[in-house]
């Protein structure tokens, strides 16, 4: 059952092998912001027993750690019950590191050098059932992902099964907009808007915004800036 109401604060799980990020990101996510951290790991394996102990609506993850990595401990998060969404922090370059983490299921990224502001938005984003996906690397990221999925077949989706309003919530979509400025820009309900996205979903076999994300990339709906 998720906290994010607008009143309570957003519980957020930290993982992340190195105390001196992990204090970093005590400074950053406080109480004051809306934001609550109710469990700190050091490595991909905690992960689970933290959830099971302090439900959260967020896990910020780190891609390197000694025992789990951060691609190992996303999936496993992902493959729970009513998982909570994982933003990746990553560095400059950890490209192939985090087209994996997209690929466990990820709901985005950001770079760990990020402005503090920044950091605060991404989580909120996550929370709400956003993605994130940081513009520093994008492009080069989504290469790497789209250099290690599977071939498309002849018998697969389609942008032409999309209808130009679903082309258009699409585009708005990988564009970063949420679904109240998808809805304010399109002149249409946010109602509206999530219906769409519903569609979108089912035509496109896409299982979360993220996937949404990478498929606006790859298919040339939006272009990232390399």
């Amino acid at each position: 059952m998720t906290s994010v109401n607008g009143s309570s604060p957003i519980r957020v799980i930290v993982v992340d092998d190195q105390e001196l990020v992990r204090s970093g990101l005590r400074r950053i996510l406080r109480r004051r912001d809306g934001l609550e951290i109710v469990a700190e790991c050091a490595d991909g394996s905690e992960v689970i027993g933290a959830l099971e102990a302090h439900p959260a609506d967020v896990v910020v993850m780190d891609l390197r750690m000694r025992h789990v990595d951060g691609i190992t401990a996303t999936g496993m998060v992902r493959a729970l019950p009513s998982a909570p969404p994982v933003l990746v922090l990553t560095t400059f370059d950890e490209d192939e590191l985090v087209s994996g983490a997209l690929r466990a299921g990820a709901a985005g990224f950001i770079l760990k050098d990020s402005p503090a502001e920044e950091l605060v938005m991404a989580v909120r984003s996550v929370a709400l059932g956003d993605a994130w996906l940081d513009p520093a690397i994008t492009g080069r990221v989504l290469a790497t992902y789209r250099s290690a999925v599977e071939p498309v077949g002849a018998a697969a989706v389609e942008v032409d099964e999309l209808t130009d309003r679903e082309l258009e919530v699409l585009r708005g979509l990988a564009s970063g907009w949420t679904n109240s400025e998808i809805a304010e820009r399109l002149v249409i309900s946010e109602l509206t808007v999530k219906s769409h996205i519903g569609r979108i979903f089912a035509k496109l076999d896409l299982r979360d915004r993220a996937a949404a994300i990478v498929f606006a990339y790859d298919h040339g709906i939006v272009r990232p800036a390399i």
